[in-house]
């Protein structure tokens, strides 16, 4: 019975080189069949199945979500959870080719690579419970499976329900042009929709009408003044940001006084504390230009989430195992592959091989998995995939569908698995993890940011991929 982390650790590898196939599978079914947030009903299906076959008991349909499950297996501490996302992103379909070219023309595709993530997720808490098997260890694997990440619906609304209480640990990793850990941190955001309904009256007498188009414009000029009075970011990232379109509006004619019109806000802040107040005083723009305009707003709260609070302790050990693992390794072949779609796109060649630098803090991109973080020691790996500069486009799409992603979805898991492997042997290195999450979280209790009552929006995305079903 192999004992010492070398000998799980290398239980590890021998499960994920003896299986990957059945992975690999997995995330191409996955990839071939893109799905948008809310809507990811094949990939939960396709999830499930497979680990119910694998010995996790799986409970589907939480938070009111049915494209959410939680897996779980085995008993008592440490309760360590993994990651799954597979949702798609609009328009970004693509075939596995070096020029542009969808599947189908405006579809959805995985130009994030959720079907990496989510079946990576997957492999590592099977592989890493193959191992505790082998090894006597005891704990609990979760893999938390996370509807509509790209708009940071999941998580917040999981959290709100407590479904991830009671964790110790969160691994979870992300693909990325380039490898590296960081103990980092991310903006807390918002996205609120603010709806404003009128009178229509003729273009040649409109003092009969109440417009709705007015309030909308006089909220976001309001915005706009704001934007003043709040305190620049602590970071060079654009950590304070208020983004807003008028998304729907009308009716479409330019003699006809519009009796309706959408403000869709996005914010993103560099705390909670401060998102909350920054969404209190956007509240109070749109009563004031409900007000002024005399027109009524109603306020649709799609979503919130928290800043990530980073843990270094976490982020060293996921680093040590990417150095005793070693970074993914690509063929020219595959290089190349990449360097075709960068010199269609006219970019310039990115491929920079080298070893990750050790961890060091940093800000990375809005993500609901800062959820995570201020329920327990939360830490992620970024890996590379090949195509940089830049994110969400067709060649993350293609690499995703192809050998590239496949390589990234065998280290990611094998990185995140032999690093919990460290956490079960070494109660104090988890009580280390546990003590600077403390310190981060300064008294504070993790609470959801949306309000009581918050319908989850299951059919946002619904009209969208209807057309592509």
């Amino acid at each position: 019975m192999p004992s010492n982390a070398s000998d799980l650790k290398r239980c590890v590898s021998e499960y994920i080189e003896a299986n990957r196939e059945d992975y690999h599978r997995l995330s191409k079914a996955i990839w071939d069949k893109p799905e948008l947030g809310m809507e990811e009903y094949e990939a939960h299906r396709l999830h499930t199945e497979f680990l119910k076959e694998r010995g996790f008991s799986v409970e589907s349909g939480v938070a009111g979500m049915p494209t959410a499950y939680v897996a779980t297996w085995g008993k008592g501490k440490p309760v360590i959870g993994f990651s799954a996302e597979y949702d798609a992103l609009p328009g970004l379909s693509q075939n596995v080719t070096s020029s542009k070219d969808p599947v189908r023309a405006s579809a959805p595709g995985q130009g994030c690579g959720h079907n990496l993530i989510g079946v990576s997720a997957v492999l590592a808490a099977v592989s890493l419970k193959e191992t505790m098997l082998k090894g006597g260890l005891s704990g609990t694997v979760k893999v938390f499976g996370t509807p509509a990440e790209e708009l940071c619906i999941g998580k917040p609304f999981m959290g709100s329900q407590g479904v991830f209480d009671g964790l110790d640990l969160v691994l979870d990793w992300h693909p990325w042009a380039g490898s590296s850990v960081h103990y980092a941190g991310c903006p807390a955001y918002f996205n609120i929709k603010y709806h404003f309904s009128g009178r229509t009256a003729h273009g040649n007498a409109p003092w009969h009408g109440r417009s709705a188009l007015d309030a909308a414009v006089l909220q976001a000029h309001a915005i706009e003044l704001l934007r003043e009075h709040y305190p620049p970011s602590p970071s060079v990232a654009a950590a304070h940001t208020i983004n807003y379109t008028f998304s729907d509006t009308g009716p479409e004619f330019a003699s006809v006084v519009p009796d309706r019109a959408t403000l869709w806000c996005i914010g993103r802040f560099s705390t909670a504390e401060l998102l909350s107040d920054i969404i209190d005083r956007v509240d109070k723009c749109a009563e004031g230009a409900a007000l002024a305009t005399g027109t009524v707003v109603k306020k649709e709260y799609i979503t919130a989430s928290h800043e990530m609070l980073p843990n270094e302790t976490v982020a060293n050990v996921i680093y040590d195992n990417l150095i005793a693992a070693g970074d993914v390794v690509f063929t020219e072949d595959e290089k190349a592959f990449v360097a075709a779609m960068q010199k269609e796109e006219g970019q310039a060649p990115f491929w920079v091989e080298k070893t990750p630098q050790p961890p060091a803090s940093a800000s990375i991109a809005v993500t609901d998995a800062a959820e995570y973080s201020w329920v327990a020691p939360y830490g992620i790996l970024l890996l590379n995939l090949g195509p940089g500069p830049g994110w969400h486009n067709w060649m993350v799409t293609a690499c995703a569908g192809g050998s590239l992603g496949e390589k990234t979805l065998d280290k990611a898991a094998q990185v995140l698995s032999c690093s919990a492997v460290d956490f079960l042997l070494d109660d104090g290195l988890l009580q280390k993890a546990k003590t600077e999450w403390a310190d981060k979280m300064k008294g504070r209790t993790y609470g959801s940011l949306l309000p009581a009552d918050t319908p989850v929006p299951l059919d946002i995305n619904k009209s969208t991929m209807d057309k592509y079903r």
